[in-house]
């Protein structure tokens, strides 16, 4: 149940977003009282921190107490990286994915571990690592349809001014996703990384994807408004 209320603020299901977070939460802590060493509990209460409010220092206790209870529930390490990205140890996020990826080469999210990987490089300006691991994204059956490693991939293009192929990417992401998200820099702002609702990292972090990916986009002529 608590998964259920936590998915349905996660991925803008809900019809009341402040209840049902307010009842996944309820739900986690009533678990977490009952059996602290609960690791599921514990990744869930990581994933209301950081998905649903952006409080990703809070977050990483919670995702490195799973891991230490599951280290086999790789999802938290996923998300024990994306928080690392947006609190800006950006350093250790690669040593994680790799392990998540060497651990599990075939799970059924290993789209996500891609991109989150090439999010660490284009944020270190390592574009040409950044491209290798958006192509593995977009390529992974598994994340078929997923327009994120488009985006990106038109953004980088985009910084390195190689406009037809930011052209293309940057269409392929606003096909699969015809509902005004890349529309502009605005709505790409307000929508959040991983719809983290305008949240994109502490200020040097913000200002890393400022000077990246919103750049990127404005070279391949998405406006601002």
């Amino acid at each position: 149940m608590r998964t259920c209320y936590f998915f349905g603020v996660d991925n803008g299901w809900s019809e009341s977003l402040a209840a049902d977070f307010q009842r996944a939460n309820e739900l986690v802590g009533r678990a977490l009282g009952a059996s602290p060493r609960d690791w599921f509990a514990h990744s869930v209460k990581g994933g209301l921190l950081l998905r649903s409010q952006g409080r990703c220092e809070e977050a990483i206790p919670e995702y490195e107490t799973a891991l230490a209870l599951n280290p086999n529930w790789l999802s938290s390490l996923n998300q024990l990286a994306l928080c690392k990205i947006m609190t800006g140890s950006i350093e250790n996020v690669i040593p994680l994915l790799e392990q998540a990826i060497r651990l599990s080469p075939r799970d059924p999210f290993t789209h996500l571990f891609y991109i989150n990987m090439g999010i660490a490089h284009l944020l270190q300006s390592h574009t040409d690592e950044a491209i290798l691991w958006f192509d593995k994204a977009r390529s992974d059956q598994r994340g078929a349809g997923y327009g994120f490693p488009y985006s990106f991939l038109a953004a980088i293009y985009g910084l390195r001014g190689e406009t037809e192929k930011a052209a293309g990417n940057l269409a392929e992401a606003r096909r699969l996703y015809p509902d005004g998200r890349y529309s502009s820099i605005a709505r790409r702002k307000a929508e959040g990384l991983y719809s983290l609702h305008g949240y994109w990292g502490v200020p040097k972090v913000a200002a890393l994807f400022e000077a990246t990916y919103f750049a990127g986009l404005r070279k391949t002529g998405m406006p601002d408004e």
